[in-house]
């Protein structure tokens, strides 16, 4: 009789248990096989094709990296006018829509980088079988990573021998005090007794007047050499001077049309300098004029030409012979004004150049650029001599020291660097503000402070050479523009965009 499980087929076959190690098993499934021909497993083409596609995208990525590091290494000039001739010259657009300066210069870029190297630095032939520029290669690699210098006046010969003459024995002078500094202890001791004097009169001051000084913001103010006069601009085009003893108002500039930039006085106005004579005070504004002023009239008494779009800064050399101005077509330029003569037409940075300031020795200027970068430049030689490279936003303001050797800039990162002319490079950084500093200023006498500005509506005061803060002068309802130190006190002067300068004195 049969159960209910016989239904037929036959009982499933029990798997076999094999005992051992799995090496020797591994040996046997081997010698059972050497003489198999195994088909290639499917998928095996499809495994290749793969490893042969990443191999040329690998290729491709590298040929990329390899052509953005040519472009960027690629030297393409910083004035407009020559990357427009550039590209005309190969047959390029000179313009796109929506293109600015900076995005051009880009272009023409990758173009030179994407032409052949015998023919990247070489410019077409000109009508007559004549070709221009530089030919070889050779001479590229010449030129590539130079800064680009323009061909000056004659008369810039006789500058750069005149500023020589005039600070090798002011340099001379300022090395022989430093050294007996160092070298004697009564001196060196004296040094520091009126360091820790004037720093803790610093940390008395406090607000001691408050005027309104036009219907618009105030974009600059400065002392006048003497302590006893105050020069400030503002967004209406109007420029008033003020008696730093009350802050009444003197006498009101006018000569400008557009917001004013800057007002600086020439270092020997209301010292030596008659009060008649041209050139007491320098005013720029947004549209490119540059006036000189007397301190007797309210109309200016020359000007200085051929400025295209607005002038950010102004500032006059140690020995009042010459002015700089800080030009937004990323020039800065350098005037003689005993002839109102432009004798230096300096490029070097990639956008607008913003603040330039003078050694003490008269043989330096640093300019700073909304690029991020500063550079210093010899004018004995015209050579840049050192860039300031650590910011990581536009750098709006720079200042020497006293000591000749120590640079000081503020930028939009928050950030006050303190630089040592000596060892090229960035000694420290102070974490100044919550927003951008608009400018920063040795004491200009012994240089045992700097003052800063910023759009965080304070003024703040840093000892040197520890860097660490003196105080904060609180009292403006919106941002401060710019921030003076009196030579003949310790007195300050802010400017704000609530439309008030105020003078700051110890109590």
């Amino acid at each position: 009789m049969s159960g209910s499980g016989d239904s037929g087929a036959p009982p499933p076959a029990k798997r076999a248990s094999k005992y051992g190690s799995l090496e020797n098993r591994a040996a046997e499934i081997l010698a059972s096989n050497k003489d198999v021909s195994a088909p290639p497993a499917p998928g095996a083409k499809e495994v290749m094709k793969l490893d042969n596609f990443a191999a040329a995208r690998e290729q491709e990525l590298l040929a990329e990296v390899e052509l953005k590091r040519k472009i960027r290494l690629t030297p393409v000039s910083t004035d407009d006018k020559e990357v427009r001739r550039q590209l005309r010259e190969y047959g390029e657009p000179i313009t796109l829509f929506g293109e600015g300066p900076a995005e051009r210069r880009v272009r023409l870029r990758e173009i030179l980088a994407l032409r052949p190297d015998d023919l990247k630095f070489k410019k077409p032939a000109l009508p007559g079988g004549k070709t221009e520029g530089v030919s070889t290669v050779n001479d590229a690699a010449q030129i590539q990573g130079k800064t680009w210098y323009h061909e000056g006046p004659a008369a810039l010969k006789t500058m750069r021998l005149w500023i020589a003459e005039y600070s090798l024995p002011r340099a001379e002078q300022r090395l022989k005090h430093q050294r007996k500094l160092r070298e004697e202890q009564d001196a060196l001791t004296s040094y520091r007794a009126k360091l820790q004097e004037q720093q803790g009169t610093i940390r008395t001051l406090a607000n001691s007047h408050s005027q309104v000084g036009d219907p618009r913001p105030l974009s600059h103010c400065t002392f006048s050499p003497n302590g006893e006069t105050i020069g400030t601009a503002s967004w209406s085009g109007m420029c008033k001077l003020w008696r730093a003893s009350d802050c009444e108002e003197v006498r009101s500039l006018r000569g400008h049309d557009m917001m004013v930039s800057c007002i600086e006085f020439h270092p020997h106005a209301t010292v030596s300098m008659p009060d008649t004579a041209y050139g007491c005070i320098a005013t720029s504004d947004h549209n490119g004029v540059v006036n000189l002023w007397s301190l007797t009239s309210d109309k200016p008494s020359a000007s200085l030409p051929g400025h295209d779009c607005r002038v950010a800064k102004l500032a006059f050399h140690p020995s009042g012979r010459f002015l700089a101005t800080c030009v937004f077509d990323n020039s800065w330029r350098l005037w003689d004004l005993n002839h109102q003569e432009e004798l230096l037409f300096q490029e070097g940075h990639s956008k607008p150049v913003y603040d330039i300031a003078f050694q003490c020795d008269g043989s330096v200027a640093a300019t700073v650029s909304l690029d991020c970068f500063g550079r210093v430049w010899d004018l004995r030689t015209g050579r840049c001599i050192m860039i300031l490279d650590g910011h990581q936003k536009p750098v709006y303001s720079i200042d020497f020291s006293p000591n000749g050797y120590e640079m000081a800039t503020g930028s939009e990162d928050n950030t006050i660097k303190i630089w040592d002319l000596r060892s090229r490079k960035s000694i420290y950084t102070v974490p100044a503000h919550t927003n951008i500093v608009t400018r920063v200023k040795f004491e200009p006498n012994r240089g045992h402070y700097i003052a800063s500005s910023s759009f965080d509506n304070t003024v703040r005061v840093w000892s040197h050479p520890n860097w660490t803060p003196l105080i904060t002068l609180e009292g403006h309802e919106g941002k401060v523009t710019c921030v003076d130190i009196s030579r003949t006190s310790a007195n300050l002067v802010s400017s704000s965009f609530d439309r008030t300068f105020k003078l700051w004195c110890p109590e």
